[in-house]
C-alpha cells in the first residue's frame, strides 16, 4: 500500500510518544480478517529508567480491528501487511468518562485510556465540544476538561495530570457540592417547566390583578375610555421595554435560579445585584400580604353581607389572611409541581370570569338598566371618550392607582432555575404575557365605557321626565340620572366598585375571578421571594445569611426561605393596614425594572466581546429610556416612597461596595471599567509630561509583598491614589524556570495586596541574579505613561557576610536604574527588613490552600543560593521556586532579633505620632528629596510629624543660606517647622570613626603596591569590587564627607522619626562596588530609619502656575 502512512513502530526509542498494539477483535457484521501479531512492547530505556509513558500508563494506544474499523486503525499505523477497507472505514465511537470530581475525560471507548481520537490520528488533541465550555455545575451535563496546553505541549519527561485533573486546578467544596447537584438533576427526578407553563401563565396569573374586576371600571370613569387606553399603553410601554432588556439579559448565556436578582448582579455586579436582591426579595414577601388581604378584605366584605362576621371587619381580616397564607404556604412547601397546578386551576377560573364579563356585557337586561348597564350603545361610548375627572384626583394619580396592575412580569423569571431552557422560556412567555394581557385590559377598559354610564340611581322610577334638561347619554336610554350630580349615588362607573359583577352574566364568577387573581398573585410572590433569596444567600453577599441558602429535595427546594417569607407576609397580614407600605413596595418592584433596563444600555455600552445576547430585539438607547421612565413613574406614583427606595438601595449599595465580596461574574461594569482604563491610558500617551503633574511612579523591589512589609506601606504612603506602586519579585534560578508557578503566584500575591488594601500592581520575572531581573522590569514595566520613574529598594544590610558578588549586582543594579534616567530610593532600617524567616506571618495562600484549623502555618524557606535583594536571610523560595506551607503543632519561641525585626517590620502601618521627618537635602537632584516628605505628610499616619530641613552651607553665610532655603520652599508651597544649614560638614570626621572605617574596607581592598603589577590587574578583572589604592587617595575627601555626616546624623537626627537624606552618588567605573557600598554602610549606621534618594535630575517641582 503505497498511500500508508507512516505506523508509529512500537519498537522504536524510548522517545516515542504512544505504544501502539494491534489486537484482533471479532466483528458480528463480517468474517475476521487475518492480522498480524502484536509487535513487542518497547524495550526499556537504556539508562533503565522506565518508558515516561509506560510508567503513568495513560498514553498507552490499542488499535481494535474489525472489518468496519480498519480505516481507522490504518490512520494510527499498522504494519504494512494488515489489510484494510478503505470504503467500510468508521470511527471509534468516543466516550467520556469522569474522574469523580465533576471533570470529565476524554477517552476512547475501546482502549479505555485516556485518549481521543481526533481525525483519525494519534492525539490527545480535543476537537470543540460544547461541554468544555460548561461551568462546573452544569445542570445538562457534567463538565468536561480539554487537555491542558501543558499537557499537549510540555515535554516528556514531565508527568501529564500530574495534579490529578486535566487543568491542574482541584475542585473546591462549593465546585463539588455543585457537581453533586448537577450529577443529581441529571439522574431525573427534578421538575422543570416549558415556556407555557412556567413563565406564560405566571406572567398573565400575576399581571391580572384584582385590579382589572374592582378597578378598571373606576378608572375608565375618571380618566374616560381615550385616556384610560393611554395609561394601558404608558404602563405597557414601560413592561415591554422591561420585558425586551429582560430576554437579551436572558439570552446572554445559561440563566440559573434567582430571577431579577441573579439577571442584575451578573450584568451589573454584586454592589446592584445584591441591593436589589433583597429589596426584591423582601418586596415579594410583603406583596404576599397585600394581595392576600385583597382577598380577605373581599371574604370578609361577603360575609358582612349576609352578616356573619365572626367578630369585627378588621380582626376578620387578620383571620381570613392568616388562614389563607398557611394553606398557599403549604402548597408551595409541597413542591413546584403542586404549586404549579393550583396556578393553572386558579388560571382556569380567572380566564371563565373574564369570559363571563364579556358575555355578560352582550346580554342587557332591562332589570340592569337604573344601576348604569344598558348593552352597547354609541351615545353612552362618546359620552364616556373623555375624562371626567372627580375628587381632586389626576391623569397622573389614576395611572399611579393602576400601574401595579402591569406589574409582575418577572414572575417567571423568577423561577428561572425551575425551567427546562430559561432562555427560550423568560422571552417567549414573558413578551407574550405583556401582549395578551394589555389586549385584555384595553378590551374591558372599551367595554365597560361602551355599556356603563358614569352614574346610576339604582331607582326603576328614575324615568326621563324633562327631555330639555336632560342630556346625558342615559337620557336617550330613557333614564334620568342627573341628580347624581350631587352626590350620594351608588351605581355606575364611578361609584360601583363591583359592577363588573353586574354587567356578567354570572355575578359569583366574578367573584371567583377576584379569588383568583389574588390567590395566584400571592402565590406567585410567595414562591419567588424565597427563590431570589436563595439566589442571594447562596452567593454570600450579605454575612450571616447562608442558613438560609440550604436547598432541600429534588427540586432544592428553600423551606427556609419558605418560613421566613411566611414570617413576613404574616407580620404584615396581622397589621391589615397596607397603605403605608404598599407605595414602597410597588417602587422596589419599579427600582428592579429600572435596573434591568440599564443592564442592557449598560452591557451594550461597555462593548464587551462576551455580550452577545441571542434576542436581537433590543435597543440599547431603548433600554435607557425604558430604566428613566421606571425612575419617572416611581416619582409619579409616590414621590417620598420613591425617595426611600433610592435611599434603602444607596445604603445597600454602599454596604455591599466597602465590603467587596470575592466574586467574579464579569459583569458589564468590570468590562466598562477596562474600556475606560484603555481609553484614558491611550489619551495619556498623546499628552507630554509636565512638572505640575508629576508623581512617584515607584517600583518596588520587594520579592513576596508580606516579606517587606515596612519597605510596602512606607512607599505605599506616598503612592496611594497619587502614584503608581508596582511591587517587582525577582526569582533567581538556577534551573528550568516554572512558568505555571509564576502565574499562580502572581495571582496569589495580588490578591494578598488587594486584600491588605495596598493599591499596588505586583509582577515577577524569572532571572538568574537580581540586576538582570532589574533591568528586565525597568525596561518592561508599565503602560504607556503609567511607567515607573524611581525604584525602591531595600539596603542590603547582610552585604559584608556575604558574596561579594552579590554586591557587586547590588550596586549594578542602582547605577542601571540611573543610566535608564529613574531615580532611586534606598530604605535602610538597623533591624533590617525581610522577615520571611519568621514564622507565623501573612499567608499568601488562597482559602482552599490554607492549611486545618488549629494548624499553625510557617513559611519554609530552602533555597540553592540567596536572593540578591535579600536582608539576612536566604530567599523566600524554594529549591523549584515555590512557597511551601509546613504544619506544626506549637508556636516556637522567636529569638530577640526577630522579635525586633516583626517590631521594626509595622512600624510604619500605625499612626507616627508627633515628631519630625528630617530632610537632609544635601544635593539638588530636581526636588525628590523633598517631594517625598512632603507627600508623606498629607497622610494621616504621618500628618502630626514636622518637616526639618538641612542643607549644606558656608560657615560664613549661614544665615543667608536659610533665608534662600526659605524662599524656595515658600514658593513651593511646602510647609515645613525649621531650617539647619550644616556649616561644618566638611570639618574633618573623629579619629575613631576613620579607624572604624579603613577596618570596614579593610578585607575589600586590592592592595596592589603589595604585588606585582600583572598579578594586581589579574585580580582587579577578576575581584572588580577590590579597592585600589589610588581610588583611596582619590575619593579621600568623598570618604571624609560620608564619616562626618553621619555623625551629624547622629547629632541632629537622632530622635526623628524618617530621615530622607540625598544618595550619594558614585562614578560608573570609577568608584568600586565595595568602595560604594562602604561609603552607604558608613553614611547610614546606626539611626533611624532612613531612606536614601537620588532623583534623576529633572525637576519635579514648579513654583509657577
Amino acid at each position: 500500500m503505497s498511500g500508508q502512512k507512516p505506523s508509529l513502530k512500537s519498537g522504536g526509542s524510548a522517545q516515542s510518544r504512544f505504544q501502539v498494539d494491534v489486537v484482533t477483535e471479532a466483528s458480528s457484521a463480517a468474517p475476521t480478517p487475518t492480522a498480524a501479531p502484536a509487535p513487542a512492547p518497547a524495550p526499556a530505556s537504556t539508562d533503565g529508567s522506565k518508558h515516561p509513558d509506560e510508567s503513568k500508563g495513560r498514553f498507552r494506544v490499542v488499535g481494535f480491528l474489525d472489518s468496519g474499523a480498519l480505516g481507522s486503525a490504518m490512520d494510527i499505523g499498522l504494519p504494512p501487511d494488515v489489510s484494510y477497507e478503505p470504503d467500510t472505514a468508521r470511527s471509534d465511537s468516543v466516550s467520556l468518562h469522569s474522574t469523580g470530581t465533576g471533570h470529565t475525560h476524554i477517552s476512547d471507548s475501546h482502549s479505555n485510556t485516556y485518549y481521543m481520537r481526533t481525525f483519525g490520528h494519534n492525539t490527545i488533541d480535543a476537537v470543540p465540544n460544547i461541554d468544555f465550555y460548561r461551568q462546573t455545575a452544569a445542570p445538562f451535563g457534567e463538565k468536561l476538561s480539554r487537555p491542558s496546553l501543558s499537557e499537549l505541549h510540555d515535554e516528556l519527561d514531565k508527568e501529564p495530570f500530574e495534579d490529578g485533573l486535566a487543568n491542574g486546578e482541584e475542585p473546591s467544596a462549593a465546585e463539588e457540592a455543585a457537581a453533586a447537584l448537577a450529577a443529581k438533576e441529571a439522574k431525573g427526578g427534578t421538575i422543570k417547566f416549558g415556556w407555557i407553563k412556567g413563565v406564560l401563565v405566571r406572567c398573565m396569573l400575576n399581571i391580572w390583578g384584582v385590579m382589572l374586576f374592582i378597578r378598571m371600571s373606576w378608572i375608565v370613569g375618571q380618566a374616560g375610555i381615550g385616556l384610560t387606553i393611554a395609561i394601558i399603553l404608558m404602563a405597557t410601554l414601560v413592561t415591554t421595554i422591561t420585558g425586551l432588556s429582560t430576554s437579551a439579559i436572558a439570552t446572554n448565556g445559561f440563566v440559573r435560579g434567582g430571577g431579577a436578582y441573579y439577571l442584575i448582579s451578573r450584568s451589573l455586579g454584586p454592589e446592584f445585584g445584591g441591593s436589589i436582591g433583597l429589596i426584591f426579595a423582601f418586596a415579594n414577601a410583603v406583596a404576599v400580604a397585600m394581595y392576600v388581604v385583597g382577598f380577605a378584605e373581599t371574604v370578609v366584605e361577603m360575609l358582612n353581607d349576609v352578616d356573619a362576621l365572626m367578630t369585627d371587619e378588621l380582626n376578620d381580616i387578620r383571620i381570613v389572611g392568616t388562614l389563607t397564607v398557611i394553606l398557599l404556604l403549604g402548597i408551595s412547601v409541597a413542591g413546584m409541581e403542586w404549586e404549579a397546578k393550583a396556578q393553572i386551576v386558579l388560571l382556569v377560573i380567572l380566564l371563565g370570569a373574564i369570559a363571563n364579563y364579556f358575555i355578560g356585557s352582550f346580554m342587557a337586561i332591562e332589570s340592569k338598566e337604573p344601576k348604569g348597564f344598558f348593552g352597547y350603545h354609541t351615545a353612552i361610548l362618546l359620552e364616556n371618550l373623555g375624562p371626567d375627572f372627580r375628587e381632586e384626583e389626576t391623569f397622573f394619580s389614576v395611572f399611579a392607582i393602576f400601574f401595579p396592575a402591569a406589574t409582575g412580569i418577572l414572575a417567571g423569571a423568577n423561577i428561572s432555575g425551575d425551567l427546562t431552557d430559561p432562555q427560550s422560556a423568560i422571552p417567549k412567555g414573558t413578551l407574550l404575557a405583556i401582549v395578551i394581557t394589555g389586549v385584555t385590559y384595553v378590551a374591558v377598559a372599551i367595554s365597560a365605557g361602551s355599556c356603563i354610564v358614569r352614574d346610576a340611581t339604582g331607582d326603576h322610577n328614575d324615568t326621563v321626565s324633562d327631555t330639555v334638561n336632560c342630556t346625558d347619554a342615559a337620557c336617550t336610554l330613557g333614564y334620568d340620572f342627573s341628580i347624581c350630580k350631587e352626590g350620594g349615588c351608588q351605581y355606575g362607573l364611578m361609584n360601583d366598585f363591583q359592577v363588573m359583577s353586574l354587567v356578567s352574566g354570572f355575578g359569583p364568577l366574578i367573584s371567583a375571578g377576584i379569588f383568583s387573581a389574588t390567590l395566584s398573585s400571592a402565590l406567585a410572590s410567595l414562591v419567588s421571594a424565597p427563590k431570589v433569596f436563595q439566589a442571594l444567600c447562596k452567593d454570600n453577599i450579605y454575612p450571616g445569611l447562608g442558613v438560609f441558602a440550604k436547598g432541600y429535595g429534588k427540586n432544592n427546594e428553600p423551606l427556609r426561605g419558605y418560613v421566613l417569607t411566611f414570617c413576613i407576609g404574616l407580620a404584615f397580614i396581622l397589621i391589615a393596614e397596607l397603605n403605608i407600605i404598599a407605595p414602597i413596595i410597588s417602587n422596589f418592584f419599579l427600582a428592579s425594572y429600572a435596573l434591568i433596563n440599564f443592564s442592557v444600555f449598560h452591557a451594550s455600552l461597555a462593548n464587551s466581546p462576551g455580550w452577545r445576547p441571542s434576542f436581537k430585539y433590543y435597543n440599547m438607547w431603548v433600554s435607557l429610556a425604558g430604566a428613566i421612565l421606571c425612575c419617572v413613574v416611581m416619582f409619579v406614583i409616590n414621590w417620598w416612597a420613591a425617595l426611600v427606595t433610592l435611599l434603602i438601595v444607596l445604603a445597600l449599595y454602599i454596604y455591599v461596595s466597602y465590603k467587596k465580596p470575592d466574586v467574579n461574574w464579569g459583569s458589564s461594569t468590570q468590562a466598562l471599567i477596562y474600556n475606560q482604563a484603555l481609553t484614558h491610558c491611550l489619551n495619556l500617551t498623546g499628552v507630554e509630561d509636565h512638572i505640575k503633574n508629576f508623581r512617584p511612579q515607584c517600583l518596588v523591589l520587594a520579592g513576596y509583598p508580606n516579606s517587606r512589609p515596612a519597605l510596602l506601606q512606607l512607599v505605599h504612603s506616598f503612592t496611594k491614589n497619587v502614584g503608581l506602586m508596582v511591587c517587582g519579585h525577582i526569582r533567581t534560578v538556577s534551573r528550568r524556570p516554572n512558568f505555571k508557578e509564576l502565574g499562580q503566584d502572581r495571582a496569589r500575591c495580588q490578591r494578598w495586596l488587594n486584600k491588605k488594601r495596598i493599591k499596588a500592581f505586583y509582577t515577577t520575572v524569572f532571572s538568574e541574579n537580581l540586576r538582570h531581573g532589574t533591568q528586565f522590569l525597568l525596561q518592561a514595566v508599565g503602560l504607556g505613561r503609567l511607567k515607573p520613574n524611581t525604584l525602591v529598594m531595600g539596603y542590603k544590610n547582610n552585604w559584608s557576610d556575604g558574596d561579594m558578588r552579590d554586591v557587586e549586582i547590588y550596586i549594578n543594579t542602582i547605577h542601571d536604574a540611573f543610566d535608564l534616567q529613574f531615580g532611586v530610593a534606598i530604605l535602610r532600617l538597623q533591624e533590617g527588613l525581610d522577615i520571611s524567616h519568621i514564622p507565623g506571618q501573612d499567608e499568601l495562600l488562597s482559602s482552599h490552600e490554607k492549611p486545618p484549623v488549629g494548624s499553625k502555618e510557617v513559611v519554609v524557606s530552602v533555597t540553592m543560593a540567596k536572593d540578591s535583594d535579600s536582608d539576612s536571610c536566604p530567599s523566600k523560595t524554594t529549591s523549584n521556586q515555590s512557597m511551601m506551607v509546613a504544619q506544626i503543632d506549637t508556636k516556637s519561641p522567636l529569638s530577640l532579633t526577630d522579635q525586633r525585626l516583626l517590631e521594626s517590620s509595622q512600624q510604619f502601618k500605625k499612626k507616627q505620632g508627633k515628631g519630625t521627618i528630617d530632610v537632609w537635602w544635601l544635593f539638588d537632584d530636581g526636588g525628590l528629596t523633598l517631594l517625598i516628605p512632603f507627600l508623606l505628610t498629607n497622610r494621616s499616619k504621618w500628618g502630626d510629624c514636622r518637616i526639618r530641613v538641612f542643607i549644606g552651607g558656608k560657615i560664613n553665610r549661614i544665615d543667608h543660606d536659610r533665608r534662600a532655603m526659605a524662599t524656595l520652599l515658600s514658593r513651593f508651597r511646602i510647609d515645613f517647622s525649621d531650617i539647619h544649614v550644616l556649616g561644618d560638614i566638611n570639618t574633618k570626621p573623629k579619629k575613631h570613626n576613620k579607624l572604624t572605617f579603613k577596618e570596614l574596607i579593610e578585607p575589600y581592598r586590592l592592595k596592589e603596591d603589595d604585588m606585582e603589577q600583572e598579578a594586581a590587574e589579574r585580580l582587579k578583572a577578576q575581584e572588580p569590587w577590590r579597592i585600589t589604592d589610588n581610588e583611596l587617595e582619590l575619593y579621600k575627601a568623598k570618604t571624609n564627607r560620608q564619616i562626618r555626616l553621619n555623625e551629624l546624623l547622629k547629632e541632629h537626627s537622632s530622635t526623628a522619626k524618617l530621615i530622607v537624606m540625598s544618595l550619594p552618588l558614585a562614578r560608573k567605573g570609577t568608584v568600586s562596588s565595595a568602595l560604594y557600598m562602604c561609603w552607604m554602610e558608613t553614611l547610614s549606621k546606626d539611626l533611624p530609619p532612613l531612606l536614601l534618594v537620588r532623583g534623576n535630575h529633572q525637576s519635579v517641582l514648579t513654583f509657577y502656575s
